[in-house]
């Protein structure tokens, strides 16, 4: 059997945005096929980023400071990330509250690479 490079199925639809659905199946190895309305599951719609967080975090066996060292950010940014990716799984449950940062904090997270400028503006906002 041959090996086939693997591509991540979109989700949306090119042309108007929709979500698109699995409508067929089949094997490489006999050629059967199967055909019909089959569901995504949760795990399919995660980005590459999102997926390779997952990884990383069940690799380390659920140690948030493994997973910190890993992306090289800073915990709270770790712990930020990984509560949307819970989130997005629908697994989010209670806010547990987030550790607060002061905005020297936020800015040196900017300066060393650590936090996105983006990220950094939605805490700056939070503070004021």
């Amino acid at each position: 059997m041959t090996t086939r490079p693997r591509y991540r199925a979109p989700a949306e639809c090119p042309v108007c945005g929709g979500e698109l659905v699995t409508t067929r199946l089949g094997c490489h190895s006999c050629g059967t096929e199967l055909a019909g309305d089959f569901g995504r599951c949760g795990f399919c719609d995660l980005d590459e980023a999102e997926t390779e967080l997952l990884r990383v975090f069940l690799a380390s066996r659920g140690n948030l400071r493994e997973v910190e060292k890993h992306l090289g950010v800073s915990y709270p940014t770790a712990r930020g990330r990984f509560t949307q990716l819970l989130g997005k799984l629908g697994l989010a449950g209670e806010a547990e509250p987030t550790p607060a940062l002061t905005r020297d904090q936020v800015l040196a997270e900017v300066a060393s690479g650590a936090l996105a400028p983006r990220e950094a503006a939605g805490l700056l906002a939070k503070l004021d």
